[in-house]
């Protein structure tokens, strides 16, 4: 076994968590439908946790090419792993209401997953300038404008419709830069 593939597991289980936390909070809110106000923003929300969750799976084989790794690429990727589950736990309503409003949940509890990506999006440029030697402006600007907004989904949380599409859209746009 490679080293690569020793630390993938651990950051892989974190990631598996993270997904089957999205997928069973919406199983959930699916059953409670009668009791649920459903926003299509808050959706859209979940599904960019979604792509950064296999975005950070996919950059991951990416890494396999590291021959040799520091304790502090393993700790960077946990961590990295850890904020994303947190990202995901908090992305929709948990079932412990009788009322499930989901706009209302994100634009309350729910910008606690804006924090969480918020330190996510400084996990990249590490990645990116350290781990994958890649250019140092690029990799600085696109982490910056995801940071931008999600803090603006923590201090402006009366915009969190137009910022979850704003948010989609520049989590697409990762994607496109990163497969």
């Amino acid at each position: 076994m490679t080293q690569h593939e020793y630390i993938f597991i651990a950051v892989s289980i974190i990631l598996g968590l993270a997904i089957t936390r999205l997928l069973h909070t919406a199983a959930l809110l699916t059953r409670a439908h009668d009791s649920v106000v459903f926003h299509w923003s808050s959706t859209l929300w979940a599904l960019s946790i979604l792509i950064y969750i296999l975005q950070l799976w996919w950059i991951g084989w990416g890494l396999r090419s590291i021959e040799t790794w520091a304790f502090v690429d393993f700790l960077v990727l946990v961590f990295g792993s850890i904020l994303i589950y947190g990202s995901a736990e908090m992305a929709l309503p948990a079932a412990d209401n009788k009322q499930f409003d989901m706009l209302h949940h994100n634009q309350h509890l729910g910008r606690l997953s804006a924090v969480f990506m918020t330190v996510y999006f400084l996990v990249g440029p590490y990645v990116n300038i350290v781990m994958l030697d890649n250019a140092i402006i690029p990799s600085l600007v696109f982490p910056a404008i995801g940071i931008f907004l999600s803090l603006m989904v923590i201090i402006l949380p009366r915009h969190f419709v137009l910022l979850s599409a704003l948010f989609a859209a520049y989590s697409l746009l990762i994607l496109f830069l990163t497969v």
